[in-house]
């Protein structure tokens, strides 16, 4: 029988992956302010148009705002704490699923130990198991 494992990417910081991971959150950051001024621009729009509550629309714009606020926080947030990593430090990056044989007489707590890949400026150098 095969099962589903969580496997952790870890990701060993080097200067090449801080520059890289710096620009995606720069990236991630100016998307959502570009999609702050646009939510603003079209409830303007909209506000002209009769038959639209004002209070409701600007109270949903204001929300989508506010959330997009909320995620450029936390983004800088990252930036403030990826600054601070020191060169060889590992970071997880993300989760993926591996499928796991399970057979009778298989030791559960050794099927079920953390298992991560960790990689190096995208390459694997080392599997964890």
């Amino acid at each position: 029988m095969q099962i589903i494992k969580k496997v952790l990417i870890k990701q060993v910081i080097t200067d090449k992956s801080k520059a890289k991971l710096h620009k995606n959150f720069y990236n991630h950051k100016m998307r959502l302010e570009q999609e702050c001024q646009q939510l603003l621009f079209e409830q303007r729009k909209l506000q002209n148009k009769t038959g639209v509550s004002k209070q409701e629309l600007s109270q949903r714009f204001q929300q989508e705002v506010k959330n997009r606020k909320e995620k450029i926080k936390l983004l800088d947030f990252k930036i403030e704490q990826m600054d601070m990593l020191e060169i060889g430090s590992e970071i997880t990056e993300k989760e993926v699923e591996s499928l796991v044989e399970v057979k009778v007489g298989s030791h559960w707590n050794e099927i079920m130990e953390e298992t991560a890949i960790v990689i190096e400026d995208d390459i694997v150098i080392r599997i964890d198991e």
